[in-house]
């Protein structure tokens, strides 16, 4: 998958799609996260039949957010809510518009093993923490009992950039690990206590897939596309399940019902025996104030339809859709966009 896609957004006028009138020529950048890009990509695709076309650099959360922060791009895209802090450091309120939800997949690649492995959380921290070193650890052994499991030395791979899956993946592990909060902790680009980086989750994926031995973390759909075999992992109740989008669908469930008014949520680790435990929704960071009455007007456009018609698409890329409730709160913060 290409790390970045490159469309400048052009409106005409007198053109509709999918009961969306779009107005004057403008022209928009954006920049953000990897983990929606597939979605995106195909949105972006699909709003073009308006005449439209939507510059989305794949840059990473941390990219992207910084971007914002220093007036670079029109709006952002992040798997993590921004701070407290963050948003004060903005000139101008960003919305969170919550667009899908997603899993982050545990790849490996491990020769000679064609079943499925089963990984519990305990044993996930201490693989990243490089406590388990190799694949027949008694840790792993017992998640996987019946399956033959070399005694080769486990590679482990991570991001080395800013990125929010890494922080649902670090928050996750923080979560369900003393020992991972205490010595690394939730955050973007943390400090890897063993392995190899490298940059994207294409990167990631690229490396475990000609690294024999390897585990990394990248979302779903570079597992799918790569045909990289990820792990079934132990939730919250104690049953191995799969990142599929009725797993992810199930973790959102809960949040919906409680979801706070500016959006700001984790869904990790969340309750249910059908759940996946590393689940989160992404974002669009949305200015509350667009000066510019062509690229208010597109934007806003771009998410009413988005919400609705763009939801159809998620789940044949691998994500989940928005819970009913979350889409109705959102289409009215779309509102708020000044």
């Amino acid at each position: 998958m290409k790390k970045s896609q490159t469309l400048a957004l052009t409106v005409f006028a007198g053109l509709w799609f999918a009961g969306v009138a779009i107005g004057q020529s403008v022209s928009i950048n954006a920049a953000g996260a990897t983990f929606p890009n597939a979605i995106y990509s195909q949105w972006f695709n699909e709003f073009k039949k308006t005449g439209a076309e939507i510059d989305y650099q794949s840059v990473g959360s941390g990219a992207g957010i910084q971007q914002l922060l220093a007036g670079k791009v029109d709006f952002a895209a992040s798997d993590v809510p921004l701070t407290d802090a963050q948003i004060r450091e903005m000139k101008v309120k960003p919305l969170h518009f919550p667009t899908v939800l997603g899993g982050v997949a545990i790849i490996y690649n491990l020769p000679g093993v064609s079943r499925q492995l089963h990984i519990s959380a305990d044993t996930l921290a201490g693989i990243f923490l490089g406590k388990i070193g190799k694949w027949n650890d008694p840790a792993i052994v017992q998640d996987n009992p019946g399956v033959s499991l070399p005694s080769d030395e486990i590679a482990v791979v991570h991001r080395s950039d800013g990125s929010g899956t890494t922080f649902v993946f670090t928050d996750y592990l923080s979560l369900v690990s003393a020992d991972w909060k205490s010595a690394v902790g939730a955050a973007t680009a943390p400090t890897w206590p063993a392995g190899t980086g490298k940059e994207g989750s294409d990167g990631v994926a690229e490396m475990v897939k000609g690294t024999p031995n390897s585990i990394g973390y990248v979302e779903l759909i570079y597992a799918t596309e790569n045909k990289i075999a990820y792990a079934a992992l132990k939730n919250a109740t104690g049953a191995f399940v799969n990142a599929d989008p009725a797993a992810v669908t199930a973790a959102g469930a809960g949040a919906a019902k409680g979801m706070p008014s500016d959006f700001r949520v984790s869904i990790v680790n969340a309750p249910g025996k059908a759940s996946y435990p590393i689940s989160t929704f992404t974002y669009l960071l949305i200015p509350s104030q667009i000066p510019d009455a062509g690229k208010r007007k597109a934007i806003t456009d771009f998410l009413h339809w988005m919400l609705t018609e763009g939801q159809k698409e998620a789940a044949s890329l691998g994500y989940a859709s928005l819970p009913k409730e979350v889409v109705a709160k959102e289409l009215k913060q779309v509102a708020l966009v000044k």
